[in-house]
């Protein structure tokens, strides 16, 4: 559907003052006035919204958004969305909870009360646990992978708003009012797909006529009449409520029972780019997947920009029908990798050594390699678990990620993790993870002395003046085991000890590079001999600024502390050999990018990728108190 026409007849969008918005900015940026017809009014305001929230020329300044930088203008969105729904009502909402926990507690024959301090927790707790659930959507709605055209995008963005998550007994979603300690609903990518395919269906006569086509060839002309799609049918369906069109998505999705999980005999199917979707589309209808590839327009897009591959295993007549893993080619390489344990696509247990073996015969395969390695062992660990097996210090330095995350295909990490972590004490886990004693872990600074090797709660910079007096401790967290302190002596490469050979190095790693991180790269002075730097991380706030701060005030606070700049070589040396895939930034000299804008290096990650950039660092720029800053120390006895 090229024009936004169903958005004038849902909404009357085209006379909404952010539309209205639009087009004068437009008229000011180009010098040229913007048709008054309603339909180009709306396509002015999604154009914007394409480039703001979609970024597909990657021109919007970045930030960090969860795990990977996104354009800036979806932090501005989440902001301006939670102001308005969550946070002001976040007394309701404590108030809430609290009646429902004490409820619960009186039906089992207790009795319990809150008081401001406790209320004042249910309410930090319902903020955070809502920001989360909007996070997903804004960041699965703002991802150009994903096939949906920008009108539906923000036809869905601006009603899940006014959702609550869905009830399976009533079979319908609640709806969100003031204060409701309700998540926002769930993603069903395959519900969202089956709502955007009838909505094209009721505006679009040939794509109704394909999906009638595409419905018969799939059963073969015998299907019955009241189950086609029919114009009748099409139009009904774009007039129900968002949630109404959301909830038959759901009803139609089907189910995988616990029967058909068990199953992995199966076979492979290759559906070729650019052949008719019909087929593909056909397969996913009803058998339980929550991709997206379910909706017809979205099948034909993703065949269109490479092959792809289904593995079906069998049904109850023995034939290969039941969908379990995807692997969506873009072009010459994978694209992505999808399994149906769960709405996040992740792969379940039994398919992960089925999926490796398929993707190791196709190109792109690396990036999807140790998804593929850590999916084997989690289940390996995870039967060890449920035979009452105890978990040795590798099984668990792998559970609690210490080294490194662990890898998946979803969206969403593998909910087995959290499952497995949940029936674990980390107090008993640490000193194990830590290979020391029970007694030589210090769970606050007031417990630490020359015996402790292990570190475990809050960071500042007087606790660690406090730590460096304690040699022996070598592991430090904020908490067990989300939150490692970072604190390590960095050495430098002498062989790489140009730019030209960072580059190099940054590429042999897989490791992106932005334009931005190139512009400092190639400004950066590099040693040609070894360097040692100790180094240390602190957030603007653990510096004493609780409301932020700007960069200069930031630097001149070290510099009393007792810290130092960083040089530059420190940003690419660390990139190169540290594999965290957190949002930190380099304090150091500020180099200057090819527009004149003063910028740091910053180390962070996207979906698959470590990346090196060059963030934006004026001296008067207002940094957040959870922004964490990277700086060089010297040691007591130097």
């Amino acid at each position: 559907m090229e024009n936004p026409n169903f958005l004038k007849q849902k909404y009357d969008l085209h006379n909404a003052p952010e539309v209205a918005a639009a087009s004068k900015r437009a008229e000011i940026k180009t010098g040229e006035k913007v048709p008054q017809n309603p339909e180009a009014r709306i396509q002015n305001y999604l154009d914007r919204l394409e480039r703001l929230a979609l970024d597909p020329e990657k021109k919007q300044p970045r930030k960090m958004f969860g795990a990977e930088p996104r354009p800036r203008a979806l932090s501005l969105l989440r902001e301006m969305v939670m102001n308005k729904y969550v946070r002001p009502n976040k007394e309701k909402m404590a108030e809430g909870a609290a009646r429902v926990e004490e409820r619960a507690a009186r039906e089992m024959g207790m009795e319990i009360n809150y008081g401001e301090q406790e209320l004042a927790q249910r309410g930090e707790i319902a903020v955070t646990d809502l920001e989360k659930s909007l996070d997903n959507w804004i960041a699965y709605l703002s991802d150009m992978n994903e096939p949906y055209p920008t009108w539906f995008r923000y036809y869905a963005f601006r009603n899940i708003l006014d959702l609550g998550d869905y009830d399976k007994d009533k079979g319908e979603f609640t709806k969100r009012s003031a204060g409701s300690t309700r998540l926002f609903p769930d993603i069903d990518r395959g519900a969202l797909a089956y709502v955007e395919q009838m909505i094209e269906a009721s505006k679009d006569p040939a794509m109704l006529e394909r999906l009638q086509k595409a419905q018969r060839a799939a059963a073969l002309e015998n299907i019955p009449q009241n189950q086609l799609i029919t114009k009748e049918k099409a139009a009904a369906f774009a007039k129900l409520s968002f949630a109404k069109q959301y909830t038959e998505g759901i009803r139609q999705a089907g189910e995988i029972t616990p029967e058909m999980r068990e199953e992995t005999r199966g076979k492979w199917i290759r559906y070729e780019q650019g052949t008719d979707p019909t087929a593909l589309w056909a397969s996913l209808q009803n058998k339980g997947t929550a991709w997206c590839t379910k909706g017809f327009g979205t099948a034909e897009t993703q065949l269109n920009n490479g092959d792809f591959y289904v593995y079906y295993t069998l049904d109850k007549q023995g034939k290969p029908a039941i969908p379990r893993i995807a692997i969506r080619m873009q072009g010459e390489n994978i694209g992505e990798t999808r399994g149906v344990a769960d709405n996040d696509q992740n792969l379940e247990g039994n398919m992960a050594e089925i999926a490796e073996a398929k993707m190791n015969e196709l190109p792109g395969a690396d990036k999807y390699r140790q998804a593929s390695v850590d999916m084997k062992r989690l289940t390996a660990v995870e039967k060890k678990t449920k035979v009452g097996q105890e978990l040795n210090r590798d099984d668990l330095v792998f559970l609690y990620e210490i080294n490194s995350p662990i890898a998946y295909f979803g969206y969403q990490k593998d909910p087995r993790i959290a499952e497995l972590r949940k029936n674990r004490d980390p107090k008993q886990d640490a000193p194990i993870v830590f290979e020391c004693q029970p007694e030589e872990v210090a769970h606050g600074i007031k417990d630490a002395n020359e015996t402790t090797k292990a570190y475990i709660g809050p960071w500042n910079m007087e606790i660690f003046q406090k730590i460096r007096k304690y040699p022996n401790i070598k592991h430090l967290c904020e908490s067990f085991p989300d939150k490692k302190i970072f604190l390590q002596t960095l050495e430098t490469n002498p062989d790489i000890n140009s730019p030209e050979l960072a580059e190099g190095a940054l590429k042999g790693k897989n490791i992106y590079l932005s334009d931005w991180g190139k512009d400092l790269l190639y400004k950066t002075e590099f040693s040609q001999e070894k360097e040692k730097y100790d180094l240390v991380r602190f957030t603007v706030e653990q510096l004493g600024f609780s409301k932020g701060a700007t960069t200069d005030e930031i630097y001149k606070k070290a510099e009393e502390l007792g810290l130092e700049l960083c040089p530059a070589q420190v940003g690419p040396h660390l990139r190169l050999q540290y594999p965290g895939r957190e949002w930190m930034l380099i304090a150091m000299k500020r180099i200057t990018d090819r527009d004149g804008n003063p910028r740091v290096f910053s180390l962070s990650s996207d979906s698959d990728k470590l990346l090196l950039d060059g963030y934006y660092a004026n001296p008067g720029i207002m940094w957040d108190s959870g922004s964490e800053f990277v700086f060089r120390f010297r040691k007591l006895d130097s």
